[in-house]
C-alpha cells in the first residue's frame, strides 16, 4: 500500500479553522488546539443563546405590554385575558409594537378588553 502524506490536508484544516477563529484573543486565535478549542466553546453557546433570544424577547414584550396597559388601568393578565374573551388574536410581538408605535390603537385595544371583562 502506498504512503499517505497529510501534510496539504492537516494545513488546509488548519487554516480553516483559524480562519474562523480570526480575531479572537492571544492564542485562540493562533494557536491551532486553542482555536479548536475555542470555536467549539462558540458553536455551542450560539447553538444555546439562538434558543434563549426567542424567550429574551417574549419576555421584553410582555414588559412593555404590560407598562403599557397598566398606564391604562390594567394589568397585563387581565388585558390579555380580555383580549382572549373577546376574541382578538394579537401575538406578544404586534401588541408590544403596537404599544410602543401607535399608543391610540392600543388605547382601543385595552378599552376593547376592559369591555369583554365587564360582560
Amino acid at each position: 500500500m502506498t504512503r499517505v502524506k497529510r501534510g496539504v490536508t492537516k494545513h488546509r484544516r488548519h487554516k480553516k479553522v483559524l480562519a474562523l477563529t480570526r480575531g479572537y484573543q492571544a492564542a485562540q486565535g493562533r494557536q491551532f488546539r486553542r482555536a479548536r478549542e475555542a470555536l467549539l466553546h462558540a458553536w455551542s453557546h450560539s447553538y444555546r443563546h439562538r434558543r434563549e433570544r426567542k424567550r429574551e424577547f417574549r419576555r421584553l414584550w410582555i414588559l412593555r405590554i404590560n407598562a403599557a396597559a397598566r398606564g391604562l388601568g390594567l394589568t397585563y393578565g387581565q388585558f390579555i385575558n380580555g383580549l382572549k374573551k373577546a376574541n382578538v388574536e394579537l401575538d406578544r410581538k404586534v401588541l408590544a409594537d403596537t404599544a410602543v408605535r401607535d399608543p391610540q390603537a392600543f388605547e382601543k385595544l385595552v378599552s376593547l378588553a376592559k369591555e369583554s371583562l365587564a360582560v
